[in-house]
């Protein structure tokens, strides 16, 4: 027969191993639990070993806190333009305060997908269809911001959300065609105008600097035929200013000898034609080279 006392010894072994049990509680770094005091809430337990009171604390809630993405959902959306199109939404999240995820919000899911909705309608109805197609990280940032008060409430963070695209209808997609094909035209027109345009401004810069350099060599000739007309002139001025002090120093025979020079010097340019064949000269041309040669005489010596 069994010995009373070893069996109660046994229960309660057993009790203690069993309240040991209940009242250890290890929790995966990817969750966390959510415990309950007489069906109320009382406390969080963290990532690592926790210890509750058995009996009286129960792990109401085991919450998963790693990122999740709310299933893709197509959003009917009418644009600025009045234009109806469809926007595929994804949505990113995760649990930052596993209380409120569930004592605040029954299905985080549905009350998201239903959030995002609005948010996204709303954001789209401010863009045009061309403006939406390129404007998709504008948008998504206006998304996340716009969901972020309502997930506070819910224990949850946005941690990005994306649009991964945008579905037109085929008379839409026609009609961006024909909106395309006019642009291109547009701006090849314009390309060709522009080029024209600087064609005839490169050709009027040409000209006008052609016509300057002109104007340039114009003016140096100018000045350079100015310059030889100031020389000759003082060169003249410094000969009639030697002419008329050897006049005044020498008398006739200066006169004489400047008219000889003279003489000689036309013989010379008649001796240089090419039409001159035959010249004839007067018996007196002796009389010109004695006279010259009287006057140089007269000289100093140190003046020859």
């Amino acid at each position: 027969m069994i010995n009373l006392g070893m069996v109660i010894s046994i229960l309660i072994v057993l009790l203690i191993l069993l309240t040991i049990y209940l009242g250890i509680k290890i929790v995966p770094q990817s969750k966390v639990f959510v415990v309950e005091r007489f069906g109320k809430y009382f406390r969080t337990l963290n990532a690592g070993l926790n210890i509750i009171i058995p009996y009286l604390d129960t792990v109401a809630h085991r919450v998963d806190i790693l990122e999740r993405q709310l299933a893709s959902q197509k959003i009917s959306v009418i644009t600025k333009d009045n234009v109806e199109v469809e926007l595929e939404t994804s949505v990113f999240y995760r649990v930052v305060d596993a209380s409120k995820s569930v004592y605040r919000i029954a299905d985080i899911n549905l009350a998201l997908q239903t959030e995002t909705s609005s948010v996204v309608r709303s954001a789209a109805g401010k863009l045009e269809l061309d403006q939406l197609q390129s404007s998709r990280d504008a948008m998504n940032s206006e998304i996340a911001k716009s969901l972020s008060p309502s997930a506070e409430v819910w224990g949850i963070e946005i941690t990005r959300t994306s649009i991964t695209d945008v579905i037109i209808d085929e008379a839409t997609k026609e009609a961006q065609r024909q909106q395309l094909n006019a642009e291109r035209t547009r701006r090849a027109t314009v390309a060709e105008a522009e080029g024209q345009k600087q064609s005839i401004e490169l050709k009027a810069e040409a000209d006008f600097y052609k016509a300057k350099k002109e104007a340039e060599a114009v003016k140096v000739a100018a000045d350079a035929e100015a310059y030889s007309v100031e020389i000759k002139a003082q060169a003249d001025a410094k000969q009639t200013s030697l002419l008329a002090k050897a006049i005044s120093e020498k008398g006739q025979p200066a006169i004489d000898f400047e008219i000889s020079k003279r003489q000689v010097e036309a013989i010379g340019q008649l001796t240089a034609s090419s039409n001159t064949k035959t010249l004839v000269l007067p018996s007196e041309i002796s009389g010109i080279f004695s006279a010259a040669n009287a006057f140089l005489e007269s000289m100093p010596k140190t003046k020859k």
